[in-house]
């Protein structure tokens, strides 16, 4: 700044020399005028370099500002955006979450338990085949009727699988999250109280979690 203020003075003192001079009467151009004309523009010369300097100094000292300003402004975005796409991830699953939770409960869990109410009714209807068989001789109708009921068994086993249904497998000793004892028999035996003596109606576990528990028979210390 002390640089234009300089150049101010310079070119003030420049034409004030000059308007003195054109004040009195010319007749003929005097050597004094020219001299001030070339000072005067002398001086325009220097103030504009001397702008020129001061601008360059002044972007020098303000690029870096800006620049940074401008980084800090698109990092600070880019964190906003990216905390708006966690968020939005995290909607995204909460729906699919809530979309299958509503499917697996009011669709398919209704038609999974209509499928085991139908298995248990056929597994039923087989091991009564299968009694009578062993009771007395077994005509040909009968083996191929619990043939077909096997089959039948079968398919709708794999349906239950590729809903995620399976059989809880089969254990020594109960489990109470697994299984539900209907029956007991004394035991004398500490070491035999609770296994498993009898399995009478399976389980399911569907997606991780128990559908339903396994009916058993089991032994009971006194």
């Amino acid at each position: 700044m002390s640089q234009a203020n300089e150049v101010d003075s310079d070119f003030t003192t420049a034409m004030q020399e000059l308007s003195a001079q054109g004040a009195a009467p010319v007749t003929k151009p005097d050597a004094s005028v020219a001299a001030g004309i070339s000072a005067v523009l002398s001086a325009v010369h220097s103030l504009g370099q001397r702008i020129e300097a001061l601008e360059e100094t002044v972007l020098r000292e303000l690029e870096p500002v800006h620049f940074k300003k401008m980084a800090r402004e698109i990092s600070a975005i880019r964190e906003s955006e990216r905390v708006n796409q966690k968020l939005f991830d995290s909607l995204h699953l909460e729906m699919i979450s809530y979309r299958d939770n509503f499917v697996r409960d009011s669709l398919q869990k209704p038609f999974i338990r209509d499928l085991l109410v139908l298995v248990d009714d056929l597994s039923t209807i087989t091991g009564q085949f299968e009694r009578g068989g062993r009771s007395k001789p077994s005509r040909p109708e009968d083996g191929r009727a619990r043939d077909n009921l096997q089959n039948v068994l079968h398919f709708l086993h794999e349906i239950l699988h590729r809903l995620d249904v399976n059989e809880i497998e089969e254990m020594e000793r109960v489990d109470r999250a697994l299984h539900r004892v209907i029956g007991v028999e004394p035991t004398e035996c500490e070491e035999e109280d609770g296994r498993i003596l009898r399995r009478v109606k399976c389980g399911y576990i569907w997606r991780d979690q128990v559908l339903r528990p396994e009916e058993v028979i089991a032994k009971r210390f006194r």
